[in-house]
């Protein structure tokens, strides 16, 4: 018994709907089958910002602590974050406006945690549109729906650097989620072209998280598909890659041993009705076991 708590699982945060429930959690013992948690039913419900909690992103930090942020809501110049031991009980929600120094900005979107273990130090990043910017009149409908990924950096969650651009690959992009693989760093991003209209992921790759990064590859996720919020973890020798295929309102998924060559393993996956994006990561059979009984 103690044994198989200390082994560790997969866990999915995401949301429903339109973000207003709060925080839904999900497990896996294999990565593709999922059940949820707590009957379905949010873990913390929002209460910053325009109180919605869209596209959360939960790590766990080299202090033990998982840190989450969020989207507080579809014209918010902030995100949210919030901090617990155990993804039961949570620290008071706040609002950091880390677009607050971009007097044109419109949104923050999907903001994303990864720990930087070079600098000791967590980056934050996040799509945003900032207008009058810049244009693209060959990839876009107007230069104000024109996102690009911005990013702060912090130690402690109190004080935040001033946010800078950290990725422009030409036409628009939103959704980005950065993971390290070997010595270096993979941005896998959503095209969100307008005209004409992409909405595929791509990657770009990085040796430092604040760039440069690479020219984006072509797309990966399957033709004919509209695909958004990807989710990245390692299983066994191979990558899968999450997406959610809004249209059809259901997920996908794929997998890869090198970024180049991709397997469509979709028909796999089980995942629970409504879920929408989020992010994947793994944890101890201690902390699933406390999530079970609330």
């Amino acid at each position: 018994m103690e044994e198989k708590k200390r082994k560790e699982v997969y866990l999915f945060a995401s949301f429903r709907g339109n973000g207003e429930e709060g925080l839904h959690l999900a497990y896996s013992h294999d990565s593709m089958y999922w059940s949820v948690l707590r009957g379905d039913d949010p873990f913390l419900k929002p209460s910053v910002g325009d109180k919605l909690m869209r596209d959360p992103c939960v790590i766990r930090g080299p202090d033990g602590i998982f840190h989450m942020t969020w989207t507080t809501g579809w014209a918010d110049i902030g995100i949210g974050v919030a901090h617990s031991k155990d993804l039961i009980t949570w620290s008071e929600q706040k609002f950091i406006p880390v677009m607050a120094n971009k007097p044109n900005a419109c949104n923050c979107w999907a903001p994303e945690i990864i720990w930087n273990s070079e600098e000791r130090i967590y980056m934050i990043y996040w799509a945003s549109k900032v207008k009058g910017s810049f244009s693209m009149p060959n990839r876009s409908s107007s230069a104000e729906s024109n996102h690009l990924i911005y990013y702060t950096a912090t130690k402690d969650f109190k004080n935040y650097k001033r946010s800078k651009l950290l990725y422009n690959p030409g036409f628009s992009v939103i959704d980005a989620t950065v993971i390290r693989n070997c010595n270096r760093y993979i941005m896998i991003i959503k095209d969100e072209t307008e005209n004409p209209p992409a909405k595929n992921l791509r990657i770009s790759t990085s040796r430092k998280l604040a760039g440069p990064w690479s020219k984006a590859t072509e797309p990966f996720s399957p033709r004919g598909l509209w695909v958004e919020g990807p989710a990245a973890i390692r299983v066994g020798n191979f990558w899968h890659v999450y997406f959610d295929i809004y249209q059809e309102q259901r997920y996908g998924i794929m997998r890869t041993k090198n970024f180049k060559c991709w397997e469509d393993i979709s028909n796999r996956l089980k995942m629970p009705q409504g879920t929408r994006h989020g992010t994947v990561l793994r944890i101890s059979g201690n902390i699933l076991q406390g999530l079970l009984a609330k």
